[in-house]
């Protein structure tokens, strides 16, 4: 009868991934440790699976998406009311948007258990920028941009990446500085790696109703960042704006 109740749910065992932090960074590896706890019955643990996941947006409302995916496929039997820790590393990729605003982060841990209801844990992360991208934040910032909001939204022709199904846009719009009054806003979306940011500006000019309305207003451009400095990003960021201004 235990087995049975367990099958469903009811006294079965438990999963508890711990990280070191929950703050991270994408390119990143954290080691964590998962905690397995065994329930009212012996189960059979086929793997454990551990998935980073989040949110965006696409017109028929929100969808989940996998950005990463670790398995430990080593099984095990636990006995009820044991206890069992195993250690992962998991890499944070690149392409992990950066919790801010409403967008949402997190790892999910699952105990691949046969004909039963599969144990879940889920464990939000506080993801923060590169080196690289928080330079061009603070560069953006220094000209008199302002984050106006941040939203990861679906990809689905490959206009960005062909990686995955969705990116997370930037929009700031301008405050002070030498582009007010000049520009609406400028939409950012960003492609992080180990040694470049790829980053692609939809630059929208102030202009008349007739522009507006034909889109040529806009200005779609792609540059690259090497530097984590942001005086050499701001410099670089300047003179790009300027010339589609």
């Amino acid at each position: 009868m235990k087995k049975v109740l367990a099958s469903i749910g009811i006294g079965n065992a438990t999963v508890d991934t711990v990280l070191p932090s929950e703050t991270v960074r994408p390119g990143e590896t954290i080691d964590a440790e998962v905690h397995i706890t065994g329930g009212n019955a012996e189960q059979e643990v086929g793997a454990i699976q551990f998935e980073i996941e989040t949110r965006y947006r696409t017109e028929d409302g929100y969808q989940e998406a996998d950005i990463g995916r670790v398995s430990l496929a080593d099984g095990l039997t636990i006995e009820p009311g044991q206890e069992e820790r195993r250690p992962v590393s998991i890499d944070i990729p690149y392409s992990t948007p950066i919790t801010v605003g409403q967008i949402d982060v997190w790892i999910e841990t699952e105990l691949d258990i046969d004909l039963a209801v599969d144990p879940e844990d889920k464990d939000y992360l506080d993801v923060q920028p590169t080196p690289r991208l928080q330079a061009v934040f603070d560069a953006m910032d220094d000209l008199g941009f302002s984050l106006h909001s941040a939203e990861c939204e679906a990809d689905p022709y490959g206009r960005y990446t062909s990686q995955q199904r969705f990116v997370q846009e930037f929009e700031f719009r301008t405050t002070s500085g030498p582009f007010r009054g000049k520009l609406d806003e400028i939409e950012l979306v960003a492609q992080p790696g180990p040694n470049e940011l790829t980053l692609f500006l939809e630059v929208d000019r102030r202009g008349g109703l007739l522009s507006e309305l034909t889109d040529m207003d806009e200005q779609k451009v792609q540059t690259t960042i090497r530097s984590e400095d942001k005086s050499t990003v701001r410099e670089e960021l300047e003179r790009l704006i300027e010339k589609h201004a």
